[in-house]
Protein backbone atom coordinates (compact mmCIF):
# COMPACT_ATOMS: atom_id res chain seq x y z
CA UNK A 1 0.00 0.00 0.00
CA UNK A 2 1.28 3.65 -0.79
CA UNK A 3 1.21 6.47 0.91
CA UNK A 4 1.03 9.88 -0.35
CA UNK A 5 3.41 12.49 1.45
CA UNK A 6 1.78 14.71 4.27
CA UNK A 7 0.86 17.75 3.81
CA UNK A 8 1.34 20.18 6.36
CA UNK A 9 1.53 23.99 5.93
CA UNK A 10 4.58 25.81 7.79
CA UNK A 11 1.81 27.69 9.24
CA UNK A 12 0.32 25.11 10.63
CA UNK A 13 3.73 23.77 12.14
CA UNK A 14 4.00 27.00 13.22
CA UNK A 15 0.60 27.03 15.06
CA UNK A 16 1.47 23.83 16.46
CA UNK A 17 4.80 24.35 17.74
CA UNK A 18 3.77 27.43 19.76
CA UNK A 19 0.62 25.60 21.16
CA UNK A 20 3.36 23.16 22.75
CA UNK A 21 5.14 25.77 23.70
CA UNK A 22 2.92 27.25 25.71
CA UNK A 23 1.76 23.94 27.31
CA UNK A 24 4.98 23.40 28.55
CA UNK A 25 5.58 27.00 29.96
CA UNK A 26 1.70 26.56 31.75
CA UNK A 27 3.06 23.11 33.34
CA UNK A 28 5.95 24.92 35.25
CA UNK A 29 3.33 26.75 36.70
CA UNK A 30 0.97 23.66 37.34
CA UNK A 31 3.83 21.77 38.84
CA UNK A 32 4.16 24.71 41.21
CA UNK A 33 0.69 24.64 42.09
CA UNK A 34 0.14 20.90 42.50
CA UNK A 35 3.01 20.37 45.13
CA UNK A 36 2.17 17.20 47.53
CA UNK A 37 -0.57 15.57 46.74
CA UNK A 38 -1.53 12.44 48.27
CA UNK A 39 -2.50 8.97 47.41
CA UNK A 40 -5.47 7.01 49.42
CA UNK A 41 -8.40 9.71 50.02
CA UNK A 42 -9.78 7.40 53.31
CA UNK A 43 -9.14 7.70 56.52
CA UNK A 44 -8.37 4.48 57.57
CA UNK A 45 -6.68 2.28 60.55
CA UNK A 46 -4.42 -0.51 61.32
CA UNK A 47 -6.12 -3.82 63.39
CA UNK A 48 -3.86 -6.31 62.89
CA UNK A 49 -0.47 -6.85 62.12
CA UNK A 50 1.39 -9.93 60.55
CA UNK A 51 5.27 -9.27 59.33
CA UNK A 52 5.51 -6.76 56.93
CA UNK A 53 1.58 -7.35 56.46
CA UNK A 54 -1.61 -4.69 57.42
CA UNK A 55 -5.04 -5.35 58.67
CA UNK A 56 -6.40 -1.42 57.72
CA UNK A 57 -10.10 -0.75 58.39
CA UNK A 58 -11.37 2.07 56.56
CA UNK A 59 -13.40 4.65 58.38
CA UNK A 60 -16.24 6.20 57.00
CA UNK A 61 -18.25 9.34 57.61
CA UNK A 62 -21.37 7.42 59.25
CA UNK A 63 -20.78 3.62 60.73
CA UNK A 64 -21.25 1.00 59.11
CA UNK A 65 -25.04 -0.67 58.55
CA UNK A 66 -24.46 -4.05 57.38
CA UNK A 67 -22.95 -6.74 60.04
CA UNK A 68 -21.05 -8.64 57.15
CA UNK A 69 -17.39 -7.09 57.22
CA UNK A 70 -15.66 -6.91 53.33
CA UNK A 71 -12.24 -7.45 53.05
CA UNK A 72 -10.20 -6.81 50.05
CA UNK A 73 -7.33 -8.78 48.86
CA UNK A 74 -5.51 -7.12 46.35
CA UNK A 75 -2.11 -8.43 43.90
CA UNK A 76 0.73 -8.60 45.48
CA UNK A 77 2.40 -6.80 42.05
CA UNK A 78 1.19 -3.48 42.93
CA UNK A 79 -0.07 -1.52 46.11
CA UNK A 80 -3.32 -1.62 47.29
CA UNK A 81 -4.30 1.94 46.90
CA UNK A 82 -5.72 1.94 43.83
CA UNK A 83 -8.71 0.80 44.96
CA UNK A 84 -9.17 4.00 47.19
CA UNK A 85 -6.95 6.51 44.84
CA UNK A 86 -8.66 9.78 45.23
CA UNK A 87 -11.81 11.15 46.59
CA UNK A 88 -14.06 10.56 42.91
CA UNK A 89 -11.87 7.54 42.81
CA UNK A 90 -12.46 5.36 44.99
CA UNK A 91 -14.42 2.37 45.33
CA UNK A 92 -14.03 1.60 48.89
CA UNK A 93 -15.95 5.49 49.69
CA UNK A 94 -18.57 4.10 47.76
CA UNK A 95 -19.20 1.17 49.57
CA UNK A 96 -18.19 3.10 52.87
CA UNK A 97 -21.05 5.46 51.62
CA UNK A 98 -23.69 1.95 51.13
CA UNK A 99 -22.99 1.08 54.78
CA UNK A 100 -20.16 -1.92 54.32
CA UNK A 101 -17.64 -2.56 56.94
CA UNK A 102 -14.47 -2.19 54.31
CA UNK A 103 -11.15 -3.96 55.63
CA UNK A 104 -7.96 -3.84 53.38
CA UNK A 105 -4.72 -6.15 53.30
CA UNK A 106 -2.29 -4.28 52.74
CA UNK A 107 0.92 -6.83 51.83
CA UNK A 108 4.18 -4.44 52.46
CA UNK A 109 6.67 -4.45 50.66
CA UNK A 110 9.40 -7.98 51.01
CA UNK A 111 12.91 -7.35 51.78
CA UNK A 112 15.42 -10.38 51.67
CA UNK A 113 14.39 -11.92 54.47
CA UNK A 114 10.68 -12.60 53.14
CA UNK A 115 12.59 -14.28 50.12
CA UNK A 116 11.22 -17.71 51.75
CA UNK A 117 7.39 -16.84 51.99
CA UNK A 118 5.47 -18.87 49.47
CA UNK A 119 1.95 -19.22 48.71
CA UNK A 120 0.56 -20.54 51.73
CA UNK A 121 2.39 -17.97 53.83
CA UNK A 122 0.63 -15.45 51.83
CA UNK A 123 -3.11 -17.58 51.49
CA UNK A 124 -3.79 -19.71 54.69
CA UNK A 125 -1.06 -17.28 57.21
CA UNK A 126 -1.94 -13.88 55.84
CA UNK A 127 -5.16 -13.90 54.24
CA UNK A 128 -6.25 -16.49 56.55
CA UNK A 129 -5.25 -14.34 59.47
CA UNK A 130 -7.00 -11.69 58.24
CA UNK A 131 -10.58 -13.68 58.03
CA UNK A 132 -10.36 -14.89 61.69
CA UNK A 133 -9.27 -11.71 62.87
CA UNK A 134 -12.31 -10.07 61.47
CA UNK A 135 -14.71 -13.59 62.22
CA UNK A 136 -13.68 -12.80 65.72
CA UNK A 137 -13.63 -8.51 66.00
CA UNK A 138 -17.02 -8.97 64.33
CA UNK A 139 -18.80 -11.60 65.73
CA UNK A 140 -19.62 -13.24 62.37
CA UNK A 141 -18.92 -16.74 61.10
CA UNK A 142 -17.94 -15.60 57.75
CA UNK A 143 -17.10 -12.64 55.85
CA UNK A 144 -17.60 -11.54 52.37
CA UNK A 145 -14.35 -11.45 50.33
CA UNK A 146 -13.16 -9.37 47.35
CA UNK A 147 -10.27 -10.30 45.58
CA UNK A 148 -8.77 -7.99 42.86
CA UNK A 149 -6.66 -9.76 40.30
CA UNK A 150 -3.57 -11.79 41.74
CA UNK A 151 -5.22 -11.41 44.65
CA UNK A 152 -9.09 -12.61 43.02
CA UNK A 153 -6.73 -15.96 42.30
CA UNK A 154 -5.91 -16.06 46.28
CA UNK A 155 -9.25 -15.45 47.17
CA UNK A 156 -11.02 -18.45 45.07
CA UNK A 157 -7.66 -20.39 46.34
CA UNK A 158 -8.72 -19.68 50.41
CA UNK A 159 -12.30 -19.83 49.76
CA UNK A 160 -11.91 -23.47 48.27
CA UNK A 161 -9.82 -24.40 51.04
CA UNK A 162 -12.00 -22.56 53.67
CA UNK A 163 -15.59 -22.24 52.29
CA UNK A 164 -17.17 -21.88 55.75
CA UNK A 165 -15.15 -18.88 56.56
CA UNK A 166 -16.77 -16.87 53.13
CA UNK A 167 -19.71 -16.26 52.95
CA UNK A 168 -20.00 -14.28 49.83
CA UNK A 169 -17.23 -13.80 46.74
CA UNK A 170 -16.49 -11.56 44.55
CA UNK A 171 -13.61 -11.36 42.06
CA UNK A 172 -12.66 -8.32 40.05
CA UNK A 173 -10.42 -9.01 36.94
CA UNK A 174 -9.44 -12.30 38.44
CA UNK A 175 -7.80 -15.10 36.18
CA UNK A 176 -8.63 -18.24 36.38
CA UNK A 177 -8.00 -19.98 33.08
CA UNK A 178 -4.35 -18.69 32.52
CA UNK A 179 -3.62 -20.16 29.53
CA UNK A 180 -6.41 -19.11 27.26
CA UNK A 181 -4.85 -17.99 23.41
CA UNK A 182 -5.02 -13.99 24.36
CA UNK A 183 -3.01 -14.04 27.69
CA UNK A 184 0.04 -12.51 26.88
CA UNK A 185 1.36 -12.58 30.18
CA UNK A 186 0.96 -16.46 29.94
CA UNK A 187 2.85 -16.68 26.60
CA UNK A 188 5.69 -14.75 28.18
CA UNK A 189 6.08 -17.17 31.19
CA UNK A 190 5.43 -20.81 30.08
CA UNK A 191 8.58 -21.11 28.80
CA UNK A 192 10.46 -19.56 31.69
CA UNK A 193 13.40 -21.41 34.10
CA UNK A 194 11.34 -20.21 37.02
CA UNK A 195 13.77 -22.35 39.42
CA UNK A 196 16.97 -20.96 37.58
CA UNK A 197 15.69 -17.73 37.75
CA UNK A 198 14.35 -17.06 41.24
CA UNK A 199 17.57 -19.37 42.58
CA UNK A 200 19.93 -16.35 40.88
CA UNK A 201 17.21 -13.03 41.40
CA UNK A 202 15.61 -14.39 44.81
CA UNK A 203 13.44 -11.55 45.68
CA UNK A 204 12.09 -10.36 42.22
CA UNK A 205 12.47 -6.80 41.60
CA UNK A 206 9.52 -4.48 41.38
CA UNK A 207 10.84 -2.15 38.61
CA UNK A 208 11.53 -5.47 36.45
CA UNK A 209 7.79 -7.03 36.75
CA UNK A 210 6.72 -3.47 36.04
CA UNK A 211 8.44 -3.33 32.99
CA UNK A 212 7.42 -6.27 31.75
CA UNK A 213 3.37 -5.05 31.92
CA UNK A 214 4.22 -1.99 30.16
CA UNK A 215 6.36 -3.51 27.11
CA UNK A 216 2.85 -5.67 26.83
CA UNK A 217 1.65 -2.27 25.04
CA UNK A 218 4.66 -0.10 24.88
CA UNK A 219 3.60 2.28 22.52
CA UNK A 220 0.25 2.83 24.24
CA UNK A 221 1.84 2.93 28.04
CA UNK A 222 4.29 4.75 27.35
CA UNK A 223 4.71 6.81 24.33
CA UNK A 224 0.98 7.75 24.05
CA UNK A 225 0.44 8.43 27.84
CA UNK A 226 3.12 10.79 27.63
CA UNK A 227 2.26 12.65 24.50
CA UNK A 228 -1.53 12.61 26.13
CA UNK A 229 0.42 14.70 29.00
CA UNK A 230 1.28 17.75 27.40
CA UNK A 231 -2.90 18.43 26.84
CA UNK A 232 -3.04 18.61 30.27
CA UNK A 233 -0.16 20.25 31.66
CA UNK A 234 -2.27 23.41 31.92
CA UNK A 235 -4.42 21.58 34.44
CA UNK A 236 -2.98 21.57 37.95
CA UNK A 237 -5.89 19.80 38.62
CA UNK A 238 -5.48 17.25 35.68
CA UNK A 239 -1.51 16.96 36.23
CA UNK A 240 -2.26 15.70 39.90
CA UNK A 241 -4.38 12.82 38.66
CA UNK A 242 -1.88 12.10 36.03
CA UNK A 243 0.64 12.07 39.06
CA UNK A 244 -1.03 9.83 41.23
CA UNK A 245 -1.77 7.18 38.49
CA UNK A 246 1.95 7.28 37.93
CA UNK A 247 3.02 7.20 41.78
CA UNK A 248 1.13 4.16 41.70
CA UNK A 249 2.08 2.37 38.33
CA UNK A 250 5.60 2.62 39.43
CA UNK A 251 5.37 1.92 43.02
CA UNK A 252 6.10 -2.17 42.46
CA UNK A 253 7.29 -4.18 45.51
CA UNK A 254 9.59 -6.82 45.15
CA UNK A 255 8.05 -9.91 44.85
CA UNK A 256 9.18 -13.17 47.50
CA UNK A 257 10.64 -15.47 45.78
CA UNK A 258 9.32 -18.74 46.32
CA UNK A 259 5.59 -17.18 46.22
CA UNK A 260 6.95 -15.83 43.08
CA UNK A 261 8.24 -19.50 42.09
CA UNK A 262 4.83 -21.12 42.60
CA UNK A 263 2.97 -18.66 40.97
CA UNK A 264 4.74 -19.17 37.67
CA UNK A 265 4.98 -23.20 37.66
CA UNK A 266 1.64 -23.88 39.43
CA UNK A 267 -0.73 -20.82 37.47
CA UNK A 268 0.90 -20.04 34.61
CA UNK A 269 2.49 -22.97 33.24
CA UNK A 270 0.72 -25.86 34.73
CA UNK A 271 -2.68 -23.71 35.09
CA UNK A 272 -3.12 -26.07 37.89
CA UNK A 273 -6.14 -23.32 39.06
CA UNK A 274 -8.49 -24.58 36.53
CA UNK A 275 -6.81 -28.61 35.55
CA UNK A 276 -6.90 -29.53 39.07
CA UNK A 277 -3.63 -30.52 40.98
CA UNK A 278 -3.18 -27.69 42.81
CA UNK A 279 -1.85 -27.49 46.51
CA UNK A 280 -1.92 -24.67 49.33
CA UNK A 281 0.57 -25.79 52.11
CA UNK A 282 -1.31 -29.17 53.19
CA UNK A 283 -4.71 -28.24 51.92
CA UNK A 284 -5.82 -29.23 47.82
CA UNK A 285 -7.55 -26.61 46.06
CA UNK A 286 -10.68 -27.86 44.51
CA UNK A 287 -12.10 -24.58 42.94
CA UNK A 288 -15.80 -26.98 43.17
CA UNK A 289 -15.94 -26.17 46.88
CA UNK A 290 -16.29 -22.83 46.11
CA UNK A 291 -20.03 -22.93 47.14
CA UNK A 292 -20.90 -19.78 48.77
CA UNK A 293 -22.51 -17.49 46.19
CA UNK A 294 -19.89 -15.37 43.79
CA UNK A 295 -19.91 -12.71 41.58
CA UNK A 296 -17.26 -12.47 38.99
CA UNK A 297 -16.34 -9.16 37.66
CA UNK A 298 -14.14 -8.71 34.07
CA UNK A 299 -13.21 -5.71 32.13
CA UNK A 300 -14.00 -6.15 28.26
CA UNK A 301 -10.43 -4.44 27.26
CA UNK A 302 -8.29 -5.97 29.90
CA UNK A 303 -4.83 -6.70 28.43
CA UNK A 304 -3.37 -8.24 31.64
CA UNK A 305 -6.70 -10.92 32.27
CA UNK A 306 -8.76 -11.40 28.93
CA UNK A 307 -12.21 -12.00 29.65
CA UNK A 308 -11.84 -15.61 28.89
CA UNK A 309 -9.55 -15.74 31.50
CA UNK A 310 -12.08 -14.43 33.83
CA UNK A 311 -15.67 -15.81 32.69
CA UNK A 312 -13.82 -19.86 32.55
CA UNK A 313 -14.83 -19.55 36.35
CA UNK A 314 -18.47 -20.13 35.43
CA UNK A 315 -17.34 -23.92 34.38
CA UNK A 316 -15.52 -24.71 37.47
CA UNK A 317 -17.21 -23.30 40.57
CA UNK A 318 -18.93 -24.96 42.92
CA UNK A 319 -21.37 -22.76 43.66
CA UNK A 320 -25.16 -22.45 42.34
CA UNK A 321 -25.41 -18.60 42.90
CA UNK A 322 -22.50 -17.81 40.16
CA UNK A 323 -23.33 -13.88 38.49
CA UNK A 324 -21.27 -12.14 35.94
CA UNK A 325 -20.61 -8.74 35.39
CA UNK A 326 -18.88 -7.31 32.45
CA UNK A 327 -17.44 -4.08 31.89
CA UNK A 328 -16.64 -1.93 29.45
CA UNK A 329 -13.25 -1.08 30.05
CA UNK A 330 -9.37 -2.27 31.20
CA UNK A 331 -7.74 -3.33 33.74
CA UNK A 332 -6.98 -0.31 35.75
CA UNK A 333 -10.23 1.52 34.15
CA UNK A 334 -12.25 -1.04 36.36
CA UNK A 335 -11.21 0.73 39.93
CA UNK A 336 -9.98 4.46 38.51
CA UNK A 337 -12.78 5.34 35.33
CA UNK A 338 -15.69 7.75 35.83
CA UNK A 339 -17.91 4.54 34.73
CA UNK A 340 -15.99 2.52 37.00
CA UNK A 341 -17.35 5.10 39.88
CA UNK A 342 -20.66 4.82 38.47
CA UNK A 343 -21.13 1.07 37.95
CA UNK A 344 -19.02 -1.47 39.67
CA UNK A 345 -19.58 -0.03 43.44
CA UNK A 346 -23.10 -0.15 42.99
CA UNK A 347 -23.38 -3.11 41.12
CA UNK A 348 -20.98 -4.35 44.55
CA UNK A 349 -23.30 -3.09 46.98
CA UNK A 350 -26.83 -4.73 45.87
CA UNK A 351 -25.48 -7.94 44.95
CA UNK A 352 -24.55 -8.10 48.78
CA UNK A 353 -27.34 -6.60 49.95
CA UNK A 354 -29.79 -9.01 47.99
CA UNK A 355 -27.91 -11.92 49.78
CA UNK A 356 -27.77 -11.19 53.49
CA UNK A 357 -28.15 -13.40 55.73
Amino acid sequence: MMFGPIKISPEKLMEEALRVQQKLGAGLKSLAEVGNYDVGCTAKEPVWKDGKAVLYRFLGEHSPTEKTPLLISYALVNRPYMVDLQEDRSIVRSLLAAGHDVYLIDWGYPDASDRLMDLDDYINGVLGGCVDQLRTRCGVEAVNLLGVCQGGAFSLCYAAMHPRKVRNLITMVTPVDFQTPDNMLSHWCRDLDIDQFVDAVGNVPGDLMNWCYLTLKPYRLNGQKYLGLIDMLDSPAELTNFLRMERWIFDSPDQAGEAFRQFIRDFYQQNKLIEGGLTIGEYDVDLARVTMPVLNIFAEQDHLVPPAASRALREVVGSKDYTELSFKGGHIGIYVSGRAQREVPPAIDQWLKQRRR
